[in-house]
């Protein structure tokens, strides 16, 4: 027995003893709601929804009595196929619920391509999901920006080789990663950066690869099941939420990285899978053109309409579930700048989806962080819209790649890059906080930092591409050769190069992240690449610990240090000039105030002062092939570190021998 059901919420939702679905299809002439017993039924309870009694304007809705939790569902959605229009109803097609909380099951995305082909058995099933749950404390960290440390991972990836001691059930899984909280805590991190959760799907991947990374969404709402050691719906749903629980109780923050510009109905000429939202209403929910062919500004042949009214709103209740039910604590958006543009494409001065997630209360202590381009050649680092984005410096990346590595003209550049950019980044907005500059050297998408002075080019063979995917623009330098070597030269300088770049990173007025592994040494033999490579070339090498715990124990040092330190989170930028409330900064060469700006200078000296913290810090950072004797400012310094003998304290004055390739931290009371 039904009725007819509500138009609000959307999606499946637990109320009055049963069921309430809503799904919105505006062109659709007939909704089937698919009702199944479980993962493996053929032949489902099919309910029609009558247009006349179960539609209001644009939502299909209906309410079954005597569901419960753990209910699979799909749809059907009849209507026009008329792809000049973006029409693309295929009704052999069984759907996902856009809304839906969790999918389960397993696909034939070949199948899901073939118009026309009935794929009930072999398609994916939405869920019923409750969003009772006992949290144990309302307790959320809210780490304050400035003292924040980002650690980007790959939930699977840090657990899923055997060496990483894990139990063989758990590992892989949000519950496994529980295990490596105290290493996390140990390294020093504040938050970690989840690559993607939502659910995706691992086949949108070439050469019968699979999609690793999980840059193809399927909705924005369900969890990836991959990544849980549970069975039913409901379960694999709290499995995160105890993680996230688990992770609060520790102090540390859960980002997550979102894909909001495309989905994995990806594909040219409309040929893609139909498994979602091109399923109910393409038009609306991907930007095509008057042709009604999908544009693409995300290299994937579909983007996701966000200025739309109703995508927009879709992606701000996507938003509001992930803080509110599963209490996540900020998100990185995967080439946000797609966000910007309106339904033709072109690029908006104030794009409504982004100050509506600027502005949104429900959001407000979330920390929400935008990758400030697309891959059609928009680049908002210097403008992306907003107050309080937090912007992925590209820059401060390729500066300390390529001055670590030795080349010229980049002096001047580190010098803004180490005061946090504030010439690019602040240029449009005058309150704009240094710590909204995200500063990385390696990330996901790239060289890990062991590759990055190990290889001079990309070795992506792999992949199965020829070669031809990821950048080729990469400002490494192997060291004096290509990949692994046991000379013991080039191992010293390599890790030396590695505590150059982190020690940049971390001493640079800005919130930096880490890569998984990077601390470690991880290596990915020169694969810059690996987003279809779920294996131990991708995974966390859990027998690096012990075999570099000298290198995890300088960055987990230098993490801690700078972190005891306020002026290095300092939350206004610096002053030039001297200045009793705000640290003040100088530049010098080897000689006190006479930095060497010119094209060949391959060093620098950076000098903070803070009265208000009785701090005060002398860097140097030489990349020159030789040592150079640095004079000191007057006084008595201590020796904090430098990236030749690490972390020893002894006091000097006057001058210091800094050798080749090499950062020191001075530090003295003022």
């Amino acid at each position: 027995m039904t009725n007819y059901g509500n138009p609000w919420p959307l999606g499946a939702s637990l109320v009055d003893g049963g069921v309430n679905f809503s799904v919105f299809s505006p062109h659709a002439s007939k909704i089937e709601l698919l009702l199944f017993k479980d993962i493996h039924d053929l032949n489902p309870k099919v309910i029609i929804l009558d247009p006349k009694q179960n539609k209001s304007y644009y939502y299909w809705h209906i309410h079954v009595p005597g569901l419960e939790k753990n209910q699979l569902y799909a749809y059907r959605a009849y209507g026009p196929y008329i792809p000049e229009k973006g029409f693309l109803f295929d009704s052999t097609k069984v759907l996902v619920d856009p809304y839906a909380k969790a999918i389960v099951g397993e696909y034939d995305r070949g199948l899901a391509h073939r118009r026309g082909e009935d794929n009930l058995h072999s398609c994916l099933k939405s869920a019923v999901i409750s969003d009772e749950f006992n949290w144990e404390s309302d307790y959320m960290p809210i780490q304050n920006l400035a003292k924040s440390v980002v650690y980007e991972m790959h939930v699977a990836g840090f657990t899923r080789n055997p060496n990483s001691g894990v139990p063989e059930n758990i590992r892989g899984t949000y519950t496994g990663l529980l295990e490596k909280i105290p290493y996390l805590k140990e390294l020093g991190v504040t938050a970690v950066e989840l690559l993607p959760v939502y659910a995706y799907d691992p086949q949108d991947a070439p050469n019968d690869l699979t999609n690793y990374w999980g840059y193809s969404p399927i909705n924005f709402f369900a969890i990836h099941a991959g990544y849980s050691s549970k069975s039913t719906p409901q379960e694999i749903v709290d499995e995160f939420k105890y993680m996230i629980n688990a992770l609060h109780r520790a102090n540390i923050e859960v980002i997550l990285d979102v894909v909001y510009n495309h989905t994995t109905e990806n594909n040219a000429h409309n040929d893609g899978p139909t498994l979602c939202m091109r399923g109910f209403a393409n038009d609306s929910y991907y930007m095509l053109d008057s042709s009604g062919e999908f544009r693409n500004y995300t290299g994937t042949g579909n983007v996701i309409n966000a200025n739309h009214s109703v995508v927009r709103r879709m992606i701000r209740d996507s938003l509001r579930y992930w803080v509110q039910e599963m209490r996540v604590d900020g998100f990185r958006f995967d080439l946000a700048s797609v966000l910007s543009r309106n339904e033709s494409g072109e690029p908006l001065l104030n794009p409504p989806i982004l100050w509506s997630i600027d502005s949104d209360p429900i959001l407000a202590n979330t920390k929400i962080i935008a990758e400030p381009w697309d891959a059609a050649g928009l680049n908002q680092v210097r403008d992306f819209a907003g107050d309080r984005w937090i912007i992925w410096n590209d820059a401060f990346r390729d500066t300390i790649r390529k001055f670590v590595k030795g080349d010229k003209g980049e002096v001047g550049n580190l010098a803004k890059s180490m005061l946090g950019s504030p010439n690019e980044i602040k240029s449009r907005h005058t309150e704009f906080e240094p710590n909204r500059s995200l500063h990385f050297v390696t990330c996901h998408d790239g060289f890990t930092m062991l590759d990055l002075v190990s290889y001079n080019e990309k070795h992506n063979w792999a992949n199965g591409e020829q070669n031809r995917d990821g950048s080729s623009n990469n400002h490494s330098w192997n060291c004096g050769v290509e990949g692994e070597t046991n000379d013991v030269e080039i191992q010293k300088l390599r890790e030396k190069q590695i505590r150059n770049m982190f020690s940049l990173l971390m001493l640079s007025h800005g919130t930096p992240m880490l890569l998984m592994g990077d601390e470690l040494k991880r290596s990915q033999q020169g694969n810059n690449n690996v987003y279809c490579q779920d294996s131990p070339l991708s995974w966390m090498d859990w027998n690096l610990l012990e075999r570099n715990h000298e290198m995890f124990d300088f960055v987990s040092h230098l993490i801690k240090y700078t972190l005891k330190h306020r002026t290095f989170s300092h939350p206004t930028y610096f002053e030039g000039v001297p200045n009793e409330e705000i640290p003040f900064t100088k530049f010098h060469g080897i000689k006190q105030n006479e930095p060497d700006w010119s094209y060949h200078s391959r060093s620098l000296a950076y000098e903070i002062i803070a009265p208000m913290y009785e701090e005060h810090f002398y860097i140097i950072m030489n990349m020159y092939h030789e040592d150079l004797e640095f004079q000191l400012p007057a006084g008595d310094w201590e020796h904090v570190f430098d990236t030749e003998n690490g972390f020893n304290k002894f006091m000097l004055k006057n001058s210091i021998i800094c050798p080749a390739r090499t950062v020191i931290c001075l530090s003295s009371k003022t």
